[in-house]
């Protein structure tokens, strides 16, 4: 039987509801987290551009030489693969809506805080960062590492473990197989459990 092929997302590190299920220290849970993926039979794959960005967010120190060594850091090879015409006009037509959506939320601030007092528009600013990240970024693919992790599970046919919602979103509009990153310590160490048993005797 094949090897199971995981896609990693950096919030399956950094997500404290995630990680806090291993250890309340991060580096403790990322060091709990690379022995399930080494034991489990697997296969682990990280965008380099997603592994930068979590460098960036979690100290790895010591743990680089393990986790390059237990998580395969490679990008799709974009210029070969082919994805549906049609993820490529939903993609389009969701940010037309979202753009139309932020540019009414500007429109209903910008009334809102005519004749309003120093004080007062500041909280009308705020509101309108908020609705407009809200309407623009929530559920959408905003980021090359995003797009990068989609198009690499796309590519492996893998399995994609992210607690995204966009990413999540649009790897379902690509047929891609997802599980609830929530559980993924459970699926590891169930997948430890059966490696294990299936190991020769020695």
């Amino acid at each position: 039987m094949e090897n199971l092929k995981f896609v990693l997302d950096t919030s399956i590190f950094t997500n404290p509801q995630l990680y806090k299920k291993f250890s309340k220290d991060i580096i403790d849970a990322v060091e709990d987290l690379l022995y399930l993926m080494e034991h489990s039979g697997a296969e682990f794959y990280m965008p380099l551009s997603v592994y930068d960005e979590l460098q960036k967010m979690v100290k790895l120190n010591g743990l680089i030489p393990k986790f390059e060594l237990v998580i395969r850091l490679r990008n799709p090879r974009k210029c070969n693969l082919l994805i549906p015409a049609e993820f490529v006009y939903d993609f389009i037509s969701d940010l037309r809506n979202r753009i139309n959506k932020g540019l009414r939320v500007a429109e209903e601030h910008v009334r809102n805080a005519q004749g309003k007092s120093r004080e007062n528009l500041g909280e009308v600013i705020r509101s309108l960062r908020e609705k407009y990240r809200e309407a623009l970024r929530q559920g959408i693919l905003d980021s090359k590492e995003d797009v990068e992790v989609i198009l690499l599970a796309y590519e492996l046919d893998a399995i994609l473990v992210s607690a995204d919602e966009g990413i999540r979103k649009w790897a379902k509009e690509l047929g891609i197989k997802l599980i609830s990153p929530e559980y993924f310590k459970e699926i590891l160490e169930e997948l430890v459990s059966k490696n294990r048993k299936n190991l020769p005797p020695i």
